[in-house]
């Protein structure tokens, strides 16, 4: 739905558009150069090895070396998890449902997965209760998402394992803003003229505005685009 009464950018002739675009293009470029920079030094991060947790899957326990599935790198979300609620995280349930075809990653000799602190059983229910697509994982009875600072009661993050052997080593980890790197829906809503219309960002006045995160599709709303009920419905 579009808002309304908002305020529209300024209408311009085709040159004075060209040379305004220009001017942000270069800014753009030059995020660029920087993302890849970081990029370069994140590849010359150390590392720390890690101990043999044991999470548990959909088939019983396993130990961490076995989520690899045979590769040697290794993408966490840790999704954020309240025993017993109806609707899990909404921020979670929303962006991890972006991830869908995930099978490129075996080019890179990888794989990513969720790790909850739930039961393994309610976080396999909950998987198929929103449609997500991900292999999930409990690490109820294991220290590792408190080790990966995504401990019970706490927030969500992303770490990174690297696997030589038999040895599995942690090389990245971020939570907060500094997962929507790895997101496609913020970037694309970015590039809208009203972009993501929360309070918190510097618009022009009279742009659209409501609450932070007021705009997210929340967990019930992801059940219902993609749920199993959904499913069975349209069967």
């Amino acid at each position: 739905m579009s808002p309304q009464n908002t305020a529209l950018p300024p209408v311009v002739d085709h040159h004075t558009w060209r040379a305004a675009l220009d001017e942000l293009r270069i800014r753009e470029k030059a995020a660029t150069r920087e993302l890849d920079a970081i990029a370069a030094q994140r590849r010359r991060l150390p590392m720390v090895e890690l101990p043999d947790y044991t999470l548990i899957g959909a088939d019983g326990p396993l130990r961490l070396i076995d989520v690899f599935g045979g590769r040697s790198q290794l993408i966490v979300y840790h999704h954020m998890w309240s025993d017993g609620a109806e609707w899990q995280c909404g921020g979670c349930t929303g962006f991890t449902s972006q991830f869908t075809r995930l099978e490129f990653l075996e080019n890179y000799d990888a794989r990513f997965v969720i790790v909850t602190n739930g039961p393994i059983e309610e976080a396999l229910a909950y998987q198929r209760k929103v449609g997500n697509r991900m292999e999930w994982y409990s690490s109820s009875r294991s220290p590792f998402a408190a080790d990966m600072d995504a401990a019970p009661g706490g927030g969500f993050g992303v770490n990174v394992l690297l696997r030589d052997g038999d040895t599995l080593y942690r090389t990245w980890h971020t939570n907060g803003r500094g997962t929507e790197q790895l997101s496609h829906s913020f970037g694309l809503i970015d590039l809208l003229p009203w972009d993501r219309q929360e309070e918190w960002l510097d618009s022009p006045e009279g742009w659209p505005s409501r609450p932070t995160y007021s705009g997210w599709l929340d967990s019930p709303g992801i059940a219902a685009a993609y749920g199993s009920e959904t499913s069975e419905d349209k069967s």
